[in-house]
């Protein structure tokens, strides 16, 4: 169990390094840890009703009723969707235009325990039906996968709310972030069994990461934050370049060697 949610927690780390981390002092780093938390704290809460509603009933017991789980994926989604919308659209968080920050922290949270959950059941070596489970390496790489596409998955869902907050669009983000959950929950769950079913997730999250870098996220600046950041990027790459092609001088290692240096010149 510690190893599964080492792994959950894994997902967090790479979602953080991938886009927050690069935009450190544009942002609000105490709220956006702040809300990293409310995800910890509210998606063990869902991840248990995921295990327990669908994992255990639905899928072992009840040999897959594959309505009943959507169904039930479906009503989960739509309460994870609510509880983002009511914390990304507080005064406070939309003064601060950090709707589209905080819930990619927040979603990165709420996957981490979701994962959690479901790596927890993989390692399980009497998961029924399930040739994949146990602990060995094929698992533990089915779930690194997943820790990547459950915290990637709802941080992309949860910052797409963050821009419907910002858009005035919140009904229409919240009925798409609702059914898109469903299906994130639902295909997860099924990657127990079918693991090729992380290359669909994967493409989508793929596909969504550009526009999630360049258009949800900075949204959540002032005009001035952005165009500082818009520079900051720009002279990134002509520092990198400048860097690489420098003209290196001789290593010194003492002070005699100064005194040689400057004696040949």
């Amino acid at each position: 169990m510690q190893i599964a949610f080492a792994i959950g927690l894994l997902g967090v780390y790479i979602g953080w390094r991938g886009i927050i981390a690069k935009m450190t002092g544009f942002y609000d780093m105490a709220g956006a840890f702040k809300y990293l938390l409310f995800g910890i704290v509210s998606g063990m809460v869902f991840a248990v009703a995921s295990d327990e509603m669908i994992l255990q009933f639905a899928v072992i017991e009840a040999k897959l009723n594959i309505i009943y789980a959507f169904i039930v994926c479906l009503i989960i989604g739509a309460s994870e969707s609510a509880l983002v919308m009511f914390l990304l659209g507080r005064p406070k968080v939309v003064s601060l235009r950090a709707s589209t920050p905080y819930g990619w922290t927040l979603g990165l949270g709420m996957g981490a325990m979701f994962t959690s959950v479901l790596i927890v059941r993989l390692f399980d070596p009497v998961l029924p039906g399930s040739d994949f489970s146990g602990f060995d390496i094929i698992a533990i790489v089915i779930a690194l996968s997943l820790a990547v596409i459950a915290c990637l998955g709802n941080a992309l869902i949860s910052t797409y709310q963050g821009v419907g907050v910002l858009t005035s669009t919140r009904l229409k983000t919240f009925y798409v972030s609702a059914f898109s959950r469903g299906v994130l929950i639902l295909g997860c769950i099924f990657i127990l069994w079918q693991p090729l079913i992380i290359i669909f997730f994967s493409t989508l999250i793929f596909y969504y990461w550009p526009t999630a870098q360049k258009e949800w996220l900075p949204l959540g600046m002032t005009p001035a934050a952005s165009q500082a950041f818009r520079r900051t990027i720009r002279q990134d790459g002509k520092i990198r370049l400048a860097a690489n092609n420098r003209v290196r001088g001789e290593r010194v290692e003492s002070i005699e060697d100064i005194t040689v240096i400057d004696d040949e010149e």
